[in-house]
């Protein structure tokens, strides 16, 4: 469904006033929806970088996959753009970071012999 961005003086038909922003929210609070969209980001940004470095694929490959699976249950449950925007960040972050510490040792390497 596409969405529009309608002019900043215009009214939306149940008597919100528009905000003329593509990540307007609603004008409720999604408590949930936040938090996980937090917790996926940060738990993205968190695979990515360590990551980079070969010795932390257990970090980089639970956290990502941690990530992954709190921003999938995010999107699922979110409500606005804003939301889907940032879970989609952090779901990207948490994918590579998950697939890189893969390919370095996975998720058991050199634990479990």
């Amino acid at each position: 469904m596409a969405q529009t961005i309608r002019p900043a003086g215009s009214r939306h038909p149940a008597g919100r006033p528009a905000t003329g922003s593509l990540f307007a929210t609603d004008g409720k609070p999604h408590r949930v929806q936040d938090v996980l969209m937090v917790v996926t980001g940060v738990l993205g940004v968190l695979a990515f970088v360590t990551a980079m470095f070969h010795q932390l694929h257990l970090i980089s490959s639970w956290a990502g996959l941690i990530g992954i699976l709190t921003g999938l249950y995010g999107q699922y449950i979110s409500k606005t753009t804003w939301e889907r925007f940032g879970l989609i960040m952090g779901i990207g972050a948490s994918a590579v970071g998950f697939y890189l510490g893969m390919a370095h040792g996975g998720l058991f390497g050199g634990v479990i012999t």
